[in-house]
């Protein structure tokens, strides 16, 4: 924790600043601090070790101070280079083996400026747009459930032969105007527009169905849904918060039972966990660990998390321990990929160049329809991204750092804390949490706190990220699948459109919110809302006081 922070800054943040910014660029702009004047504690966003002092462009990509005074810098910026650059279809060479199908071929296409996605226009769904980061998530309304005839995260491209499992030119988003019960006004006449997102798609968007592998029975029912990736910057700072600390997080808001929809009952009632993260991999450990990842919370650990999983699924390159593809859960797109005649055709070209040595027979007998099975289902891939390379990737995931906050002399942001605080927007958005003993603990045991994979630590970190890592429910039109969703971190999100050059900040899970006041309002769209107390007592300030939260959202 810091105490009575000073003002000058990192010797890292100035050394970076000057090999990062160039002259003829305004939006780079180191952070200006008056000589010998003090800082709030929540200045530092981040703590003392997980803090960056950049508000150019590049603000989101800065390294903590605990991967420069670790060693840890040059695998850092190769992890960088990983997450930045396009993987290709070739079968030998840096970042090889792209497909055969995937999401899309960067990370950095998902994640633009280090961020969460834009917002996605009206029109075919297109993923070749390096700024579109949001997803299609397909599911059973009756369950839930994701579908089993498309991967968790459809794939909409393929190298040849093959064909993707989505055409995503079939696939259509429209945006449609919504008025809440206020009329979209406030009471002092200020007005703000509201609008949601709604997807479109065909059965014969999908690749199995066109190819009468699957039906329409056994399709079912389904919907589909927008939802953005997430920022990445200063996971690294939330896995270390303690887990007795999570648990007496959860323990408090159930004994307060302040929130009309309770706490998601499949992940904790009753004062203990209810739904735990347990790997799935060959070498789980078989440990529970509480759920702190993804709007869905669907991950525990950050090593094996969102990114973790998505430095071979989002590619489908496979690695050491995932050497396999990432595909539906029916196996569909396999099997309607042998019987197609055109990938039958160019099958025996694509193999030769993947296994050259033919070290694997089984994809070179007499029978395509086999051979192509064999391999889309094997489980004995050869590893195409080094464990070196995941290595470094995993330093850079969990050693990227926070902004400071912004404007930090304005007293408007001082202001709008107080205001944010007092009406109650505090409550799911935690303002500050320490750290603990930030031990890495790897669920599929890659990684480890001491030896060769180690990993950057933040221990006994006071930082803020404004969330209390527990899913709530906004009861929006058009919500979120099963309409539980975590906090989101608020931290940097006011740089949104600096980083990505965005018209918008696109907030919430489906970057519907053009605006934070925008943002705000959809959390009171319902009376059902878990947030609809608090957004009653934002129309009753005046709007000067309105602006002066929003400034402080803007700025942290």
């Amino acid at each position: 924790m810091i105490k009575n922070p000073r003002v000058l800054p990192l010797l890292s943040g100035m050394i970076l600043c000057a090999t990062s910014c160039t002259s003829d660029d305004p939006s780079n702009k180191s952070e200006e601090k008056p000589a010998e004047k003090e800082f709030p504690e929540w200045y530092y966003a981040g703590g003392e070790l997980g803090t960056s002092y950049i508000l150019t462009s590049a603000a989101l990509e800065q390294p903590t101070k605990s991967v420069e005074q670790t060693g840890f810098l040059a695998s850092f910026k190769r992890g960088e280079q990983l997450f930045e650059k396009n993987f290709v279809s070739n079968a030998d060479g840096i970042r090889r083996g792209l497909g055969p199908t995937y999401i899309r071929s960067s990370c950095m296409h998902c994640h633009p400026g280090y961020g969460h996605g834009k917002s996605v226009p009206a029109g075919p769904f297109n993923t070749t747009d390096p700024g579109n980061g949001c997803l299609l998530v397909v599911y059973n309304p009756a369950t839930q459930g994701y579908v089993n005839w498309l991967a968790g995260m459809p794939q909409g491209h393929a190298t040849a032969p093959f064909e993707a499992p989505l055409d995503e030119s079939k696939v259509i988003v429209s945006w449609h105007e919504f008025t809440d019960h206020w009329g979209n006004r406030f009471d002092d006449g200020e007005t703000y527009s509201l609008r949601y997102p709604e997807v479109e798609m065909p059965r014969d968007a999908v690749y199995a169905y066109r190819r009468g592998i699957l039906t329409a029975e056994q399709m079912g029912d389904y919907e589909v849904k927008l939802e953005s990736t997430i920022g990445i910057y200063g996971t690294g700072l939330l896995d270390a918060i303690a887990d007795e600390d999570l648990l007496e997080q959860y323990r408090k808001e159930e004994s307060d039972g302040y929130m009309k929809n309770g706490l998601n009952p499949s992940v904790f009632a009753n004062g203990t966990w209810t739904g735990q993260y347990v790997s799935k991999e060959a070498s789980s450990d078989g440990k529970k660990y509480p759920l702190r990842y993804t709007y869905a919370l669907s991950r525990g650990p950050l090593q094996d998390a969102a990114g973790a999983n998505a430095f071979w699924n989002i590619t489908n390159v496979s690695r050491s321990d995932r050497r396999y593809h990432y595909k539906d859960a029916g196996g569909f797109y396999a099997l309607a990929a042998s019987k197609d005649p055109s990938v039958q055709a160019g099958f025996p070209t694509y193999i030769s160049e993947v296994d050259p040595d033919r070290k694997h027979t089984e994809w070179f007998t007499g029978d395509a329809e086999s051979n192509i099975l064999a391999y889309l289902n094997s489980t004995t891939l050869d590893a195409e991204a080094s464990d070196q390379n995941y290595i470094d990737l995993m330093v850079w995931h969990r050693g990227l750092a926070v902004p400071a906050v912004r404007d930090i002399d304005n007293p408007e942001v001082a202001k709008g804390k107080e205001l944010f605080e007092r009406i109650g927007c505090a409550y799911c958005h935690r303002p500050s949490w320490t750290t603990g003993s930030d031990e890495i603990r790897d669920p599929a045991q890659f990684f480890n706190s001491s030896g060769e994979r180690q990993l950057p630590r933040y221990p006994n970190q006071k930082i803020w990220p404004y969330t209390d890592m527990i899913q709530h429910k906004l009861m929006m039109i058009n919500d979120i699948r099963n309409g539980w969703c975590r906090t989101t971190p608020l931290w940097g999100r006011g740089l949104h459109s600096l980083v990505t050059g965005s018209p918008y900040l696109d907030r919430l899970h489906d970057c519907r919110a053009r605006t934070t006041m925008e943002a705000i309002m959809w959390h009171g769209t319902s009376q059902q809302s878990d947030a609809y107390e608090t957004v009653v007592n934002f129309r009753a300030l005046s709007k000067e006081e309105r602006d002066a939260i929003i400034t402080f959202l803007d700025a942290i």
